[in-house]
């Protein structure tokens, strides 16, 4: 009797044990079939190259999938093979490209936020004819970059581009670039005392009330900048570093 139950309790576990790890299905594999092939071709097109996945397997989701690309990262995509999570990001996959669907929402965002600041608090170089596109810049005196690009602003505005100057004090709100910044906002000349302080000219410190670098500093942060310049141009892209006019102005469909 012993016996027999022992029995009966070694078979009743081994069902479970083959239930549990039962094979995948021939339309499960159909599938991952399919997800295989739609992202090797959409990472193909993506890169412009032969991308190749070495294996595709289960995860402990329901809703995503295992892939390691041949000699590269391992990653995780749905089950279907349409979205791809990179990097935090998660990228829409079809068999003739790969789009950044977080970046089309991020990119949509910064044209809301940006479009909700004041123009007047902003230091705008404006060219002399009307504009043909126009850049958002968040900016540091401190910042030699800054200083190289400010030096191009001639050069910009000559190939019809408008600059609109924010702040980012690199060193946070209570640094001496920040106090600059404000002093160059709380000048009745804004645009030639931000080209003074950016040219090392010592001025007075001028604190008013009610000057935007605090905000500035608060929109820049939520972008996601993390250095100056920072350029935000008018579709949206967020380009860090500096950038050549000429380079800035190809952005914007120049010529």
């Amino acid at each position: 009797m012993l016996e027999s139950l022992r029995l009966r309790a070694v078979t009743s576990i081994i069902c479970l044990l083959s239930a549990l790890i039962s094979p995948v299905s021939a339309q499960d594999a159909d599938t991952l079939t399919e997800a295989r092939q739609r992202l090797e071709a959409g990472l193909s097109a993506m890169v412009g190259s032969p991308i190749s996945i070495d294996r595709v397997e289960e995860t402990p989701s329901d809703d995503l999938i295992e892939i390691a690309i041949a000699d590269g990262p391992v990653l995780y995509a749905t089950r279907d093979g349409r979205f791809l999570l990179l990097n935090g990001d998660l990228l829409a996959v079809s068999e003739t490209s790969v789009s950044n669907w977080t970046e089309q929402r991020r990119t949509k965002e910064r044209i809301e936020l940006i479009s909700a600041v004041d123009i007047d608090d902003m230091i705008v170089f404006s060219p002399a004819e009307p504009a043909k596109g126009y850049i958002n810049v968040f900016t540091d005196i401190t910042c030699g970059y800054c200083r190289k690009l400010h030096l191009e602003m001639d050069d910009l505005n000559r190939r019809g581009v408008e600059v609109r100057y924010l702040a980012f004090p690199r060193g946070g709100l209570e640094s001496d670039g920040a106090r600059q910044l404000a002093t160059a906002w709380c000048s009745r000349n804004r645009e030639s005392t931000l080209t003074s302080l950016k040219a090392g000219v010592e001025m007075p410190i001028n604190e008013c009330e009610g000057n935007p670098i605090a905000e500035h500093y608060a929109l820049g942060n939520r972008l996601g900048v993390r250095g100056t310049p920072a350029i935000v141009t008018s579709d949206g892209q967020l380009i860090p570093g500096y950038r050549p006019a000429a380079d800035i102005a190809a952005l914007l469909g120049i010529d």
